[in-house]
């Protein structure tokens, strides 16, 4: 049986939303919210924040997580979590499930999905979650990305417009989500490969992996917990966390 980690990339210096991950939420550091739902998901031995800020370390170890310091110099998330699987330690089929910092009120049970998808299956490297989607104005934008897959659930494409391309009525449509689960040792060598053609196009990191013939497993979830991009959005989960409407 693999190892199972949750880690959560998170920096302090985000464009839209500096400091986000010590933005007060309902009293807390939103970090904290979550840590504590990425220690929900059943099939994680441990969570991990992996920072390469001081303050943002500092804080997660005030409330008894555990941090990583890790490269202030990655160029994204995946690069982070690489590192991160280095510091702990992971051989190359335990399983990294990357979770998202701006996710307070992460539904547990997506990241389990998605573990469970590479646990039934040894030759799945990489599973990725996906909801579907039916308000059309998000369809419509390319700041909502789109998935399609095969019968197998194996990913065909992902892109910011709106596919498939429907020439007669309408029909389903599914959003990505960026969560993943990684084999450690598929996730070593991804953050390796350059950048290819369709990724530089459409900016979606995952492409680089469909360029490379290689399968993404999506795994269906239902219902979408807010994530927060900019102070607006505080609020909003907020008044979740409150209600405590979510799973």
């Amino acid at each position: 049986m693999p190892k199972i980690v949750a880690v959560i990339p998170a920096r302090w210096a985000s464009s839209r939303f500096p400091g986000k991950p010590l933005a007060l939420l309902a009293g807390e550091p939103m970090i904290r919210h979550v840590c504590r739902r990425a220690g929900l998901i059943p099939e994680v031995a441990g969570v991990y924040v992996a920072t390469d800020h001081e303050g943002i370390f500092e804080a997660v170890r005030e409330f008894g997580g555990t941090a990583l310091m890790t490269s202030p110099d990655h160029r994204s998330g995946s690069d982070r979590l690489a590192e991160a699987a280095d510091i702990i330690g992971l051989e190359k089929n335990d399983i990294v499930i990357n979770v998202q910092g701006d996710q307070p009120c992460l539904n547990p049970l997506h990241p389990s999905l998605m573990a469970r998808a590479l646990i039934e299956d040894e030759n799945v490297p990489v599973a990725t979650l996906a909801v579907p989607l039916t308000e059309p104005a998000e369809i419509r934008s390319p700041n909502h990305v789109k998935v399609v897959f095969d019968q197998s659930c194996r990913a065909l494409y992902f892109s910011r417009s709106a596919i498939p391309f429907y020439r007669e009525g309408t029909g389903e449509y599914f959003k990505h989500i960026g969560l993943y689960a990684y084999r450690a040792g598929f996730l070593r060598e991804y953050v390796a490969w350059p950048p290819g053609k369709l990724e530089s196009a459409e900016k979606l990191e995952q492409l680089r992996i469909l360029e490379r013939s290689i399968g993404i497993k999506v795994v269906i979830g239902q219902g979408l917990s807010p994530e927060v991009d900019v102070p607006e959005d505080l609020a909003v989960a907020e008044a979740v966390l409150k209600q405590k409407t979510f799973i």
